[in-house]
């Protein structure tokens, strides 16, 4: 599913990455843990082609990415790759379900196609209730949810979430973990994880401890 393969990357005299490989396995859950400032959030960013980096092979899916750009990356991007980050990013003047539809929406789709599987996504993660309300209207954990349908509404290969539970209280932490593993049986969804959460770390099926920038 993922092979990174020797990635590094430099930030001015800082080597931030310093030779990482990583394979991952369709409907794997996988969390990476270590100190700030070991790499963990670049490593992340570079596997979501948000950061290039300056040496090494990713691939996703069996897609080379590190041989796309512009166009052709950024579909890819859209396509097969979700995120999930600590502060949701909900865009706070849509609803919760044009918020989930919204990777639909970049791809081209039309309200009226993109519709039922917002509504499906947010069934299944018990907040379709909620479906007509904003962002600021919705509690910390229905915020995470949404984030996490939009996440999986162009069914990816991969999502990635960046300290996800970060910003909950420990019942909602302890709610989104779940959720994840519930989706992973559920739909054979493979995570990749960055956490300093030990809970969530320690029920992945494998923990891997980042450190100066290696794994």
């Amino acid at each position: 599913m993922i092979k990174a393969i020797g990635i590094r990357k430099r930030f001015g005299d800082l080597d931030v990455l310093k030779g990482v490989d990583l394979h991952v396995v369709q409907g794997e859950v996988v969390s990476i843990v270590g100190a700030s400032g070991a790499g963990k959030t670049t490593l992340l960013q570079i596997i979501g082609t948000l950061e290039k980096a300056d040496a090494g092979t990713l691939l996703i899916d069996g897609t080379e990415l590190t041989k796309l750009g512009g166009k052709a990356l950024g579909n890819f991007r859209n396509q097969r790759i979700g995120f999930v980050f600590q502060f949701h990013h909900l865009l706070p003047e849509f609803s919760a379900l044009e918020n989930v539809m919204m990777p639909g929406l970049i791809a081209g789709r039309s309200m009226k196609e993109c519709t039922p599987r917002a509504e499906e996504l947010l069934q299944r993660l018990n907040v379709l209730a909620r479906k007509e309300h904003k962002p600021n209207q919705l509690s910390g954990g229905e915020q995470q949810r949404v984030a996490v349908a939009r996440a999986l509404f162009n069914n990816p290969a991969v999502v990635l979430a960046d300290e996800p539970s970060g910003n909950l209280d420990s019942a909602h932490a302890k709610e989104l973990h779940q959720l994840f593993f519930d989706l992973r049986k559920e739909l054979g969804q493979t995570f990749v994880i960055v956490t300093h959460n030990e809970e969530l770390a320690n029920m992945a099926d494998r923990k891997l401890v980042m450190r100066d920038g290696v794994i």
